[in-house]
């Protein structure tokens, strides 16, 4: 068991990561070798970045903080997923997921320390809320995986914002971070590779759709298509109406022309009957959608059950019957912890949720 290391006295300054690109602090050239340390090479350390003059090296450790986290714990997974679990200087902690494929590398990060939307079916949502990352804390689980796998941090090329926490309400730093990620002197993303998931949150929605430099994906994480289910099992979903939710979609995909994904987390009885499919294919008319029908991954204590495979697939069937842009995700990690709705900071011997890391002193 690795127990959480009290705050580093060096936390007092400040994080590089959390500045744009542009406004790092040196000047012309300078700055961008300081860059290609950071972003290309994955250094970690000012003292190793041997293209810059000692003088700038000691000036830069002694203003500036570059490592966002003050342990680092990984849980392999047999399929070759990794969950990554950071503590931060002040004791929270969180997670994200690694997911090597034949074709490309891809990460899951964490917008927030635990979730505030309190989905009945998450064990991230069973935690509790702490706090917001900064946009250096997200950014440095790019660069902290990059280096833990020993592979340079462009090397990941898919990200999504679909770990802890309910990005559209830590906004401003989630924008930031992206920005810093599809930024050509940091990691350089495609726009295209870069998803947004949100619970469904109509304002963020609409905030997003005017970010004309930024043009990620977004995912909703619908869930049910009628408001009594999905009160159920998002209790915080009552502050936005599904209608609210969809014509939020429709003003996104009218400013952006780009296709929605629809996530829907298939619970054994609850929103997986035939007739919500069919409300569900009846919302999506008009809006160019794919729907990714997501297995209920299992967490202790958790009140749910994943809907049978029959019973998936006759969800599926019908609404590939009614024209709808459909498939089945299979989640990775699950014996890790690591899968869609699992991130828990689950391990031997960790303090389970935010209140336990509070009562810790955390």
């Amino acid at each position: 068991m690795t127990t959480a290391p009290t705050a580093h006295a060096s936390a007092a300054r400040p994080l590089l990561l959390d500045l744009h690109p542009d406004d790092y602090p040196l000047p012309g050239f300078r700055r961008r070798q300081l860059l290609e340390w950071v972003y290309q090479h994955g250094v970690g350390e000012f003292g190793q970045m041997h293209t810059l003059p000692a003088e700038q090296r000691s000036e830069l450790e002694r203003e500036w903080r570059l490592n966002p986290f003050t342990d680092i714990e990984t849980f392999r997974s047999d399929d070759g997923s990794v969950k990554y679990l950071f503590t931060l200087p002040d004791g929270r902690q969180m997670e994200a997921v690694y997911m090597p494929y034949l074709d490309r590398k891809t990460i899951c990060v964490s917008t927030m320390v635990g979730c505030p939307a309190r989905c009945a079916f998450c064990a991230t949502g069973a935690m509790g809320f702490g706090r917001n990352l900064t946009p250096g804390e997200i950014v440095g689980q790019v660069l902290a995986v990059a280096g833990g796998e020993g592979i340079e941090p462009r090397e990941i090329r898919n990200l999504v914002f679909m770990g802890m926490g309910e990005a559209m309400l830590n906004y401003d730093n989630t924008m930031q971070a992206a920005r810093i990620l599809l930024h050509p002197q940091a990691l350089g993303m495609s726009k295209r590779r870069v998803t947004l998931s949100t619970v469904g949150i109509a304002k963020g929605i609409r905030r997003l759709a005017d970010e004309d430099d930024l043009g990620i994906k977004l995912a909703i994480s619908l869930h049910a298509p009628d408001e009594e289910t999905r009160r159920k099992i998002i209790p915080t979903g009552g502050a936005n109406s599904i209608d609210e939710i969809m014509d939020a979609a429709r003003d996104y995909q009218a400013r952006t022309g780009r296709r929605i994904t629809m996530e829907y987390t298939m619970l054994d009885g609850v929103n997986d009957h035939l007739w919500q499919a069919e409300l569900l294919a009846e919302r999506l008319q008009g809006l160019v959608s794919h729907v990714n029908l997501i297995p209920m991954n299992p967490w202790p204590g958790s009140p749910f059950v994943s809907s049978s495979e029959a019973q998936i697939q006759a969800f599926y069937d019908l609404l590939e019957e009614r024209g709808v842009d459909v498939s089945v995700r299979r989640s990775r990690g699950k014996d890790a912890g690591a899968a869609c709705g699992q991130l828990a900071l689950k391990r031997p011997g960790a303090a389970q949720g935010y209140a336990a890391q509070e009562h810790a002193g955390a």
